[in-house]
C-alpha cells in the first residue's frame, strides 16, 4: 500500500527484521502503535478509539498554534461550531478527513485572498484524480466559506462563482435478492456475519444503529430504539417478524449487543463495515456491497411488499419522503408492469 493511501496520521515501516511496524502519530500527541495487520478489523478498532479519544485534545493543540484570519482558524473555529458538532460522530470523522487533505496545503493561506480562480485549480486538480472526490471538495468548501463570510474572516463567497463538478452517482448499490441468497449460501444461520445481515434486512436500520442494538432494545416483542436523524433523535418501533425471531433466536453470546467481534466485544461502524464487505466479498457479491446497502435493500422489499412511503419510514426512520417514495415508485412500476402482461397474455 502506497503511503498516500494510508488513513491519516498512520505511518508504517519495516523493521530491520522485516516486520510491519505501524504507529498512529498526530501533532502534540505521542506515537501510538497499532495493530497488524493493516485496516483489519483490530486495526481500524485501534484507530477510531484513538482519533475520538483524542480529539479535543488535538483540536486545542492545533488551535493554539493557529494565525487569525488563515484557513487553520477557519476550520478550527468550525469544528467547535454548531454546524459541525451536531453531526453524527461517523459524518465528523467523514467531513475532518476531506478537510484535513485540503487543510495540508492552505491552511497557512489567508482566507480573504481565497477567490473562484483558486478553487477551480484546486478542485480541477483533484478532479483530474476523482471527480468524486473533487465534488465532495467542493461541499466541504462550500460549507467553509459560507461561514468564513459569515463570521467576517472573508467579504465575498468565491463558491458562488466557481465551476461545479460534473460528477453522477448511484450512491450506495443495493443489495439484490440474488446478492442475499448467495450470501446465506456462504454465511449458514447462527453465524455471526448471517445474523448481522438479517438484522439490518429486518430492521432497516443504519449501521451506526444497528451495531449498539441489543436485547435492551426488546420491547413488547417490538425493536423500540432512538435514532439520529438529521441531527433529530427519532424514535423507531419495529414488531419483530417470526424469521426474525428465529434469528435472535440463534444468538448464544451474552454481550447485551447481537453484533460483537470473535471476542465478544461490541464492533465499531467502520470495522462492521469492513467486516461486512469482506465477508460479502468471500461470498461471491459484487464490489460495494455494503451495510447502507442493505438498509436499501429492506426499504426495497418493504415497498414490493406494498408498503407507503409512510410505513417505510415508520420503520427505517427516514425523514426525507422523496427519498423513500423512490422505492415505492419502482415498486409500483414493477407491479403495473406485471399487471400489464398478465392482461396482454388474457387478450392473447
Amino acid at each position: 500500500m502506497s503511503h498516500r493511501r494510508l488513513p491519516r496520521y498512520v505511518r508504517r515501516y519495516k523493521d530491520r527484521n522485516g516486520k510491519w511496524r505501524t504507529y498512529l502519530r498526530r501533532p502534540g500527541r505521542p506515537q501510538l502503535a497499532l495493530p497488524e495487520p493493516l485496516l483489519s478489523e483490530s486495526f481500524w478498532k485501534a484507530y477510531h478509539s484513538a482519533l475520538e479519544n483524542n480529539a479535543t485534545i488535538i483540536l486545542e493543540v492545533g488551535a493554539s498554534k493557529t494565525i487569525p484570519g488563515t484557513f487553520d482558524a477557519l476550520i478550527s473555529q468550525y469544528y467547535k461550531s454548531s454546524a459541525f458538532t451536531t453531526l453524527e460522530k461517523s459524518t465528523q470523522a467523514t467531513y475532518r478527513n476531506q478537510i484535513e487533505q485540503f487543510r495540508k496545503d492552505y491552511g497557512t493561506k489567508p482566507v480573504s485572498s481565497f477567490k473562484a480562480k483558486h478553487v477551480d485549480a484546486i478542485l480541477g486538480a483533484v478532479a483530474a484524480r476523482s471527480t468524486a472526490q473533487a465534488h465532495k471538495l467542493r461541499k466541504r468548501l462550500g460549507t467553509l466559506m459560507r461561514l468564513a463570510v459569515k463570521w467576517e474572516f472573508a467579504t465575498d463567497n468565491p463558491m458562488l462563482h466557481a465551476e461545479r463538478i460534473r460528477h453522477k452517482t448511484k450512491g450506495y448499490e443495493p443489495w439484490t435478492e440474488g446478492d442475499i441468497a448467495k450470501f446465506y449460501t456462504r454465511w449458514r444461520e447462527g453465524t455471526p456475519q448471517r445474523i448481522a445481515v438479517e438484522i439490518l434486512l429486518f430492521t432497516g436500520l443504519r449501521r451506526s444503529d444497528a451495531v449498539r442494538l441489543g436485547r435492551q432494545h426488546i420491547q413488547n416483542d417490538r425493536i423500540v430504539t432512538k435514532i439520529k436523524k438529521s441531527g433529530d433523535m427519532v424514535e423507531v418501533s419495529i414488531p419483530i417478524h417470526e424469521t426474525f425471531r428465529r434469528v435472535l433466536g440463534t444468538i448464544t453470546h451474552n454481550h447485551l449487543n447481537f453484533i460483537v467481534t470473535a471476542y465478544g466485544e461490541a464492533r465499531s461502524e467502520k470495522a462492521f463495515t469492513n467486516w461486512i464487505i469482506d465477508a460479502a466479498r468471500e461470498a461471491g457479491l459484487p464490489p460495494h456491497r455494503s451495510p447502507h446497502g442493505l438498509r436499501k435493500a429492506a426499504c426495497i422489499r418493504l415497498a414490493q411488499a406494498g408498503c407507503s412511503a409512510s410505513q417505510i419510514m415508520a420503520v427505517t426512520g427516514h425523514k426525507n419522503l422523496a427519498e423513500v417514495e423512490t422505492y415505492v415508485r419502482d415498486a409500483n412500476k414493477l407491479t403495473l408492469a406485471d399487471d400489464a402482461m398478465a392482461k396482454l397474455h388474457g387478450v392473447a
